[in-house]
């Protein structure tokens, strides 16, 4: 890289390294984990909308337009409809609990080893997320400075863990926010500098794209293993939406951390604001660099793109990387470097810090409360070695995750989609079901996480069926084993929390 672009990281990173130190002055327990609940809807919804964009839709976003087809865009269907299920039904539930940890409300509404099962799912789901993040851009950084993937993957994993030590959630909150503006600016300068470079019109590009794709859009044949389905796409995407922005405790810290109800709920707005303006932009940028690489297919390898493509499909992968080296000028390599870290980083601290919240509140606190420390200081370094040794688990899962023959998008999935959809299934059963039983619950969703881990190694399916897989074994196994036990009395439906005057203890 040209000095210009080392100076722009490091600038980036300085500020970023700054912000943490400042907002990390002066820490207690309760501003570490939700920032004192005084967060405002700017704070909340990018935050939300940069945390859970990670790297790897950085990534895989663009490859998939780059090889395949503009059928993942259907995410965006998805995620719309979810969105007023997370903000009147999720959202209330959490602000009338008042609790510190999603966790907690499958305690009052189950049983304390539900709430230790659901904690342990999302332990294990953010630590596969925070894997393939980091993993993502692995393949990126490699791909334009040279450097191995399991070296990238070390140093990114050691700066992002050293930053979340720093900071309490408010600093990652607010470096989230400048991290969604320095990556979105860098997604619209990199589509004109694809077109300048190209000499071709927005216009000509996408008439092209559409002229060499027989299914650019839509496909709605039923099919496990086609690729980019749509109808894998919305049914998807949908459960990974709402278990990701309303059961998953890196979204629900946000909500938390907000003034209000009704502040969390315009935040909520605001993230699917930016996914309309992140997503297709993404998509974009990989149709530009199809145009570039079909008059260029040298870059990439020999023959023409499709042969390219079709002899190794995750070379797509490697396709904006490449153009970033090959083409980019001084300084805008740096500045694209610089998106490319404010997505890994806004992934791996939210994730590090929430998985530490989670592993405090819903284990230490709960389970073995004679365990924590008598003074802040000792609890906050205490959270700060637990960090440590997530961050830890973390990079190792990345470096493992680089041996996988799938693409990033593949490996994105796999690493989430066996825990998030069973965990989604148990919210929603607690949340709507009075029949179901604790015990029945347990099972079901045990039972359904393995078997989709199963699955999901032996079978060759595309990634995004193994949400509703999930999902739907977890709520039918659970329903059904419920049907031979005695139900139990509750005031923690949905309804029961919303009707009531008084907040239910």
């Amino acid at each position: 890289m040209h000095y210009i672009d080392i100076t722009v990281v490091a600038i980036y990173l300085g500020v970023i390294l700054a912000l943490g130190f400042v907002f990390g002055q002066h820490q207690s327990r309760d501003e570490f984990f939700v920032a004192s609940r005084s967060m405002g809807w700017l704070t909340v919804g990018l935050s939300v909308m940069a945390t859970l964009f990670s790297s790897n839709s950085f990534a895989f976003y663009t490859a998939a337009a780059l090889g395949d087809s503009l059928r993942l865009g259907a995410a965006l269907i998805a995620f719309t409809l979810m969105t007023p299920i997370v903000m009147y039904v999720f959202i209330p539930v959490y602000a009338k609990l008042n609790v510190n940890s999603a966790y907690e409300y499958l305690e009052k509404r189950f049983h304390v080893s539900l709430r230790a099962l659901a904690a342990g799912l999302f332990v294990l789901l953010r630590i596969g997320w925070m894997a393939s993040a980091t993993f993502a851009a692995a393949v990126i950084v490699s791909g334009m400075t040279g450097f191995p993937e399991t070296a990238v993957i070390i140093t990114l994993g050691v700066v992002a863990v050293a930053y979340t030590m720093m900071g309490g959630l408010r600093a990652v909150m607010w470096t989230d926010v400048i991290q969604f503006f320095v990556f979105t600016a860098t997604i619209f300068i990199t589509i004109y500098l694809i077109l300048d470079i190209t000499g071709l019109s927005a216009g000509k590009v996408m008439h092209d794209y559409q002229q060499q794709h027989d299914v650019t859009y839509i496909d709605l044949k039923w099919s496990l293993t086609e690729n980019y389905g749509t109808w894998a796409i919305l049914i998807g995407s949908f459960l990974e939406g709402l278990s990701a922005f309303g059961a998953d405790q890196v979204a629900v810290q946000r909500y938390l951390s907000a003034k209000s109800e009704q502040t969390s709920k315009v935040g909520a707005l605001l993230n699917l604001a930016g996914m309309w303006i992140v997503i297709p932009g993404l998509l974009f940028m990989g149709v530009c660099l199809h145009a570039f690489y079909t008059n260029s297919p040298e870059a990439l390898g020999e023959g023409t793109l499709e042969q390219i493509l079709d002899s190794n499909p995750k070379i797509a992968d490697k396709g904006m990387p490449t153009f970033v080296r090959l083409h980019f000028p001084p300084g805008f390599a740096g500045l694209f470097m610089a998106a490319l870290l404010a997505a890994i980083m806004s992934s791996v601290d939210s994730g590090v810090h929430s998985v530490a919240t989670v592993i405090t509140v819903d284990f230490r606190d709960r389970l073995f409360p004679q365990l924590r420390p008598k003074s802040d200081a000792a609890e906050l370094m205490f959270i700060r070695l637990l960090v440590v040794i997530i961050g830890v688990m973390s990079i190792v899962m990345a470096c493992i995750a680089t041996l996988f023959e799938d693409d990033i998008f593949a490996v994105a999935k796999k690493l989430t989609a066996a825990f998030g959809g069973p965990l989604l299934a148990l919210f929603l059963l607690g949340l709507f079901s009075r029949r179901t039983t604790s015990g029945a619950v347990f099972i079901g969703v045990t039972v359904a996480t393995v078997a989709t881990f199963i699955l999901m190694w032996t079978q060759k399916w595309f990634p995004m069926w193994y949400w509703p897989i999930g999902f739907g074994m977890a709520m039918v196994l659970s329903y059904l084993l419920s049907l031979f036990s005695k139900p139990v009395a509750t005031q923690f439906t949905y309804a029961d929390i919303l009707l009531s005057k008084d907040t239910p203890s």
